[in-house]
């Protein structure tokens, strides 16, 4: 967290919409909300047509009364751009601000998000109404951040993205001739005369360039956060001091967010697990460890979640204040600095009126605002975590480029998701209780003991390089299925993948091999890690081991049980080279897994590679399904089974660091003292225990 933040607590509380309300409610929610505990509000989000009901008349004294409200009740404002959802008079008078989609049709308003990141004037309209919000309210003493937009996520394809696009073009490759051989334009007979008569990719009668499309990815990307830079510098004109930031969206398909980490004084996430997936909360725990980790470890904010349901799922299960507290309690544990919900109070109209909230319809006395109050008071009890950082022995490699060129048009198949391999390996170091970062390449690498690449499809020299440099230096890298397989111009590198690291792999995949429904059989040439056979299913390689010292540890089977595949027989599925201390190579490990394992199966060699690598399960005690993270000086406990557990206050304390002999621990939700002379302290289901050291 940057030394701006202001906040001495946990922050709490979420968005604030009090132009939907009438004026007489706004001093309920204030004495509502101090009841509840909370700290921080969202204020502004959606009401540009309420600040500005037509061009440059402002509207102001309004805010300006909430705001002291708010101030007065001790409650501190992350105070918004309203830019997200322009008022309809800027579509009306000007319909070229209003987005196309790739099949040409222009949305329109009467919903939020209708507008065009390239459009210069809603540019100009959005700065103007920043700049009108940012000169009255700088210095108003409620306001202790900022908050640009809301979920920056547009794309375009109208003739005004596409001017955007060709200067974007030229800053990339100079001139039509380079971007001509970086899209391999001779293909189909498509090679450009000037970059004027380039286009997004729009609707077309076949498969489009894969690199126009991994650009135009790149370029929307940017076209957001040059918009969040604009309106940040606007915000800068006028305060230096307080931190300025935007909601992001988890593993957004649409903006590359490491990309943006540095512009982003402190990372803020919006994030909605849905209570009928099993693997909801181990996909939210990889997703906070994503936000803590775009930068470098620093405290984030959870900017939105949902006490109950959202309102937009097709079947939208609602969820107990038990599992609400959970959630929110596990994002503190992966380094959130602030828990924050969508919204403070129920909506009784609009699109957004099934939508759960802090304080529901029904009112005060609800199950889900006495969940609310409980949790307000559980984060003023773990003030002595903000700021404090966590630590990782492992690192998954996730890149949005990669997850781009993967996820293109005429791929061998489409059950190879990025995301999903990536969540997949992930759930086996959860189940391990193994903390991890999750950092982009090439990043730092040197302070891992093991770095895990699920699905890196793009691979430049740069990152071969790094990687090859870690693996000299003594680490263990662990490659995934269709992995460096092109180049950041999605064209194919040349020779078995992934090509660049061949040798340190001594390994390599001939031909990508989507296999038949119900997969293929292989077995294990290592015993210890597992005897009965595997089925590989949906894809794997033809690999084969190039190099004596490259150990096959899974292979497909004999050709008898690959009919029509008979020449995949020995196919490696997963290999590994361990090289010994001055080989040519390096001291380290690489393994190479070429297909799609069942999770049993993985997680064998994700475990065998860990160990390996000398990274061990934290509190190994601990019965299944209990997750253990270590923040600081803090330990979080988190039950997510049905049934009570017990824990052995001996491992809590050698958790910790500290002489289980002599050590007394405190519940920080609670202040409950524990000595090793105790008996095992039980957790609910659903419970969560932060033990420290007591001082």
């Amino acid at each position: 967290m940057t030394a701006r933040w202001p906040l001495p607590t946990i922050a709490f509380g979420g968005d604030y919409n009090p132009e939907q309300w009438d004026r007489s409610v706004w001093r309920e929610d204030v004495a509502l909300m101090q009841r509840a505990g909370v700290t921080l509000v969202t204020v502004g989000v959606f009401a540009w047509s309420r600040i500005e009901p037509e061009p440059d008349r402002f509207e102001l004294d309004w805010l300006r009364e909430v705001l002291d409200l708010l101030h007065d009740g001790g409650i501190a404002v992350d105070l918004a751009t309203p830019t997200a959802s322009p008022p309809p008079w800027l579509g009306a008078m000007h319909p070229e601000t209003l987005p196309v989609t790739a099949d040409g049709v222009r949305l329109t308003w009467g919903s939020r998000n209708q507008f065009s990141p390239s459009s210069p004037i809603y540019r100009a309209r959005a700065l103007a109404v920043t700049r009108a919000v940012a000169q009255a309210f700088a210095d108003h003493p409620a306001v202790v951040m900022w908050h640009v937009g809301n979920e920056l996520g547009q794309v375009d394809h109208s003739d005004v993205a596409a001017h955007a696009f060709r200067d974007w073009l030229t800053q990339r490759y100079g001139g039509v001739e380079a971007l001509n051989r970086s899209w391999a334009t001779d293909v189909w007979s498509q090679g450009y005369r000037s970059l004027a008569e380039v286009q997004p990719p729009r609707a077309a009668p076949y498969h489009r360039n894969p690199a126009q499309a991994l650009d135009f990815r790149r370029f929307t990307s940017d076209e957001l956060r040059s918009l969040y830079r604009e309106q940040r510098a606007v915000i800068r004109e006028h305060d230096a001091r307080r931190p300025v930031t935007t909601n992001l969206m988890g593993f957004f398909a649409l903006a590359d967010y490491a990309t943006w980490a540095d512009d982003l004084d402190v990372v803020a996430d919006d994030a909605y697990p849905d209570p009928a997936d099993p693997r909801a909360l181990t996909d939210a725990a990889l997703t906070q460890d994503l936000m803590r980790s775009l930068r470098g470890g620093q405290p984030w904010l959870l900017m939105e979640s949902a006490t109950s349901g959202v309102g937009w799922r097709a079947h939208d299960l609602t969820k107990s204040p038990a599992r609400s507290r959970l959630e929110s309690l596990q994002a503190v544990a992966h380094g959130a600095d602030a828990v924050c919900f969508f919204q403070w109070r129920q909506a009784r109209s609009g699109p957004e009126r099934f939508h759960s909230a802090m304080l529901p319809t029904a009112g005060p006395d609800t199950a889900v605002h006495a969940g609310v109050r409980r949790l307000g008071a559980d984060l003023a009890r773990l003030a002595p975590v903000v700021g404090t950082r966590s630590s990782a022995q492992v690192a998954l490699l996730w890149d949005w480029p990669s997850w781009w060129a993967a996820r293109g048009e005429a791929m061998p198949t489409d059950r190879l998701d990025p995301l999903e391999t990536l969540r997949a390996w992930h759930r086996p170091l959860w189940d391990a209780r193994v903390a991890v970062d999750v950092v982009g390449p090439p990043a730092d690498l040197g302070g891992y003991r093991a770095v895990l690449a699920p699905a890196l499809h793009l691979i430049d020299d740069i990152v071969a390089a790094h990687l090859r440099a870690y693996v000299a230096a003594g680490g263990t890298l662990v490659l995934g299925p269709f992995t460096g397989v092109v180049d950041p111009s999605t064209h194919l590198h040349r020779g078995r993948t992934p090509a660049l690291l061949g040798d340190v792999l001594g390994a390599g995949v001939q031909e990508h091999v989507p296999l038949p429904d119900g997969g293929v059989t292989a077995r294990w040439r290592d015993s210890a890690l597992g005897t009965e056979e595997v089925r590989v299913h949906d894809f794997t390689g033809h690999a084969d081991a190039l190099d004596p010292l490259t150990e096959v540890l899974l292979a497909l089977g004999p050709a008898d049980d690959l009919p029509g595949l008979e020449h995949l027989a020995g196919s490696a599925v997963v290999t590994r080279r361990r090289q010994e201390t001055g080989g040519t190579t390096g001291a380290g490990t690489a393994w190479l897994v070429t297909g799609v394992l069942p999770d049993v199966d993985l997680a064998a060699v994700l475990h065998r590679a860990l160990a390996d690598a000398g990274v061990e399960p934290f509190l190994p005690g601990a019965p299944a399904g209990v997750e253990v993270t270590r923040r600081g000086d803090a330990l979080f406990v988190l039950n997510h089974t049905a049934a009570e557990v017990h824990l052995e206050i001996a491992q809590l304390a050698l958790a910790l660091d500290l002489d289980p002999a002599t050590a007394t621990l405190t519940d920080l939700l609670t202040a409950r003292r524990f000595t090793t002379t105790d008996t095992p302290v039980a957790l609910a289901p659903q419970g969560v225990l932060v033990p420290m050291e007591t001082r």
